[in-house]
């Protein structure tokens, strides 16, 4: 199968830096029209699809995806919009694993990345989503996600219910004319995508790890962190912090698995920081956050191997709520883990207001 580059939806032309957007699992590039960090919107900044959603259609109806094809695709599209620049990649969640994908594979292509919600192993280490499971079940797994699928776009209304999960804040006080209307638009787009692209990328996400690449991407990293993810473990995310050589990481409170949403204020601020290198923010960045937040990390004993975060940098300041969670713990084998709020909705099932959000 020869996977073609994906087509382009420019957010912006102006002249300054080039980003590229990468939307998570069942969205669209239509996401960024309204959340895209302001930073992009003073630059060349493009938005891709994933691979198998519409307009990144798979050669055949659920034709199997491999790194190999990916990487080579997202390649000749980065070369045909940048004239082979360097770029500044800007991935959400499964977004966040194609960015990390293409710093190992084509680090030069690659300036810097920024993950909001990623991660590095498709399985989030033993704790992945239904769907994904759900897919290795012969015959009967294929056909359910496709009715599932199928039934979660039918209608605006299902499409707003079945994504309130991605974030903290059941009230979604953001929601406005704008972000209902970008959502209608990636409805659209699902609506005009095969259900079996989705779920063959669902697979190829699910069967591929990057975790033993990290140590060698030397690119420059900035890893946003919802506490309350309630989609991407954020054990699994700290993780990728205490991986990667350069990763600088950024804690939000009082946020679900949508930075970029529920958070967006506080996020342009960080991003501006991380890209600007003489900005106060960036400044708090490359300061010594980790020795006050050892305590995080070294209250709890364990057997495994060391697991101290000595590159983790965390950043805290009056502009930018970052919150420390309640408590963390070490679960066998799993790493850094941040202990959930048992009373993680703060609203009833009868009052949560439908969400205008996609996964």
């Amino acid at each position: 199968m020869t996977l073609l580059p994906p087509p382009a939806e420019w957010i912006s032309k102006k002249p300054g830096q080039n980003f590229v957007l990468l939307h998570g699992m069942a969205m669209a590039p239509a996401f960024w029209t309204v959340f895209a960090p302001d930073m992009t919107r003073s630059g060349r900044t493009v938005a891709y699809p994933l691979p198998g959603h519409h307009p990144w259609s798979l050669p055949e109806p659920g034709a199997p995806i491999t790194a190999d094809e990916v990487v080579e695709a997202m390649a000749q599209a980065i070369s045909r919009d940048f004239s082979g620049e360097s770029v500044t990649l800007i991935g959400h969640s499964t977004g966040g694993f194609l960015s990390l994908l293409l710093a190992v594979r084509r680090p030069d292509l690659v300036r810097s990345v920024i993950l909001l919600g990623g991660f590095a192993c498709g399985r989030f280490e033993g704790k992945e989503r239904f769907a994904a499971r759900m897919l290795r079940v012969p015959r009967v797994g294929p056909y359910v996600f496709r009715h599932f699928f199928k039934r979660w776009i039918s209608t605006r209304e299902q499409f707003r219910w079945g994504s309130i999960e991605c974030v903290y804040d059941k009230s979604c006080p953001w929601e406005d004319d704008r972000a209902a209307d970008a959502m209608e638009m990636v409805r659209g787009h699902l609506l005009r995508t095969r259900p079996e692209d989705v779920a063959a990328c669902v697979q190829f996400m699910s069967s591929t790890s990057l975790l033993g690449d990290l140590p060698n991407v030397t690119l420059p990293v900035l890893n946003l962190i919802g506490v309350q993810d309630g989609i991407v473990p954020p054990a699994h995310q700290l993780r990728l912090s205490k991986i990667l050589p350069r990763a600088q990481t950024v804690l939000f409170g009082d946020c679900g698995h949508l930075v970029m949403v529920e958070q967006k204020k506080q996020m342009d601020k960080v991003i501006a920081g991380f890209l600007d290198p003489h900005s106060s923010v960036a400044t708090a960045l490359r300061g010594r956050w980790a020795e006050r937040f050892a305590p995080l990390f070294d209250e709890v004993e364990t057997d495994t191997s060391p697991i101290r975060l000595l590159r983790l940098e965390q950043f805290l300041s009056s502009d930018v709520e970052a919150t420390r969670p309640p408590s963390f713990a070490f679960p066998d084998g799993e790493g850094i883990h941040v202990e959930h709020n048992t009373n993680r909705h703060r609203h009833s099932a009868v009052d949560r207001r439908t969400a205008q959000l996609g996964l």
